[in-house]
């Protein structure tokens, strides 16, 4: 339904923008634009993300949607730079435009975009693909906005250069919101642990268990925006303790810390399988 509405918005802002000479609207419309094709991208990963897991990609293809928050991120950039260079370029002379078109257009961006924004709320909490779907929507209302009281201003004050300074308005808030989503996302894409999982108390708990004098070779990755691996070596000396240890931690993990796929491996002193502790 995001992807409907907002499809059909971006036709009519981009005509309307070419016929009020509105680089605002112009602007806007390729910003919506990229958010239809970073909901594609979102919604497509989800699907992806639910196959699955085979002979080729044994972990499903759950990174997907790290992947797709990652090309959200980039979309959103290249789109800044196209509506910084229009404005930028008529800020020196500046056409007429036609404000109360603007308004209109605007307000009715305001109204589909939070409506868009409405439907991605549930569940963008603790998935970074839906998270940025949904800041999009409601970065646009806000955006919205802004291009409706420019309108408001040029129509009553007749100053048109307000509307490619309006624009590059629209782009500093773009890139403030897009930072946060570009920097998680690379992180993630990147093996980087979770921002939802502190590393440092994932080992202390593994550490403080019964049995265990040591723990290392630990590893947290993301295998999608919402699904956490973890891998990890236990020094255990005392023989016997190992199944129930192991039969405690796995549902324990997913509890305490939202690690939904944990490997461990028991080990009778720190190099009996000649590994490098790195952690």
């Amino acid at each position: 339904m995001a992807v409907g509405l907002n499809l059909i918005f971006v036709v009519i802002e981009g005509g309307f923008g070419f016929l009020s000479n509105s680089v605002a609207l112009i602007a806007d419309a390729g910003h919506n634009l990229s958010d239809v094709l970073g909901l594609v991208c979102a919604w497509t990963a989800m699907y992806l993300g639910r196959r699955p897991p085979g002979a080729r990609f044994t972990y499903g293809l759950g990174r997907s949607t790290v992947l797709a928050a990652l090309a959200n991120a980039v979309l959103l950039l290249l789109a800044c730079g196209a509506i910084a260079w229009e404005a930028l370029g008529r800020l020196a002379s500046p056409p007429a435009v036609a404000g109360a078109i603007v308004m209109a257009v605007a307000a009715s961006g305001i109204v589909i975009n939070g409506l868009s924004a409405w439907l991605l709320h549930a569940g963008s909490h603790g998935d970074l693909n839906r998270r940025s779907a949904y800041i999009h929507m409601l970065g646009d209302a806000a955006v919205s906005v802004g291009v409706l009281l420019s309108g408001a201003l040029i129509m009553y004050t007749g100053w048109s250069r307000l509307d490619p300074i309006v624009s590059l308005l629209i782009v500093a808030a773009i890139l403030w919101s897009t930072w946060g989503l570009l920097r998680d996302s690379l992180h993630l894409s990147l093996d980087g642990v979770p921002a939802s999982v502190n590393s440092a108390a994932v080992m202390s708990y593994l550490a403080d268990q019964r049995g265990v004098t040591d723990v290392h070779d630990l590893h947290i990755w993301a295998l999608s925006t919402t699904s956490v691996a973890l891998t990890a070596h236990l020094v255990v000396p005392e023989r016997g303790v190992e199944e129930a240890l192991l039969d405690s931690l796995t549902p324990d993990l997913k509890r305490r810390f939202h690690i939904h796929h944990a490997t461990l491996q028991i080990e009778r002193d720190r190099c009996e399988h000649g590994c490098e502790a790195d952690v």
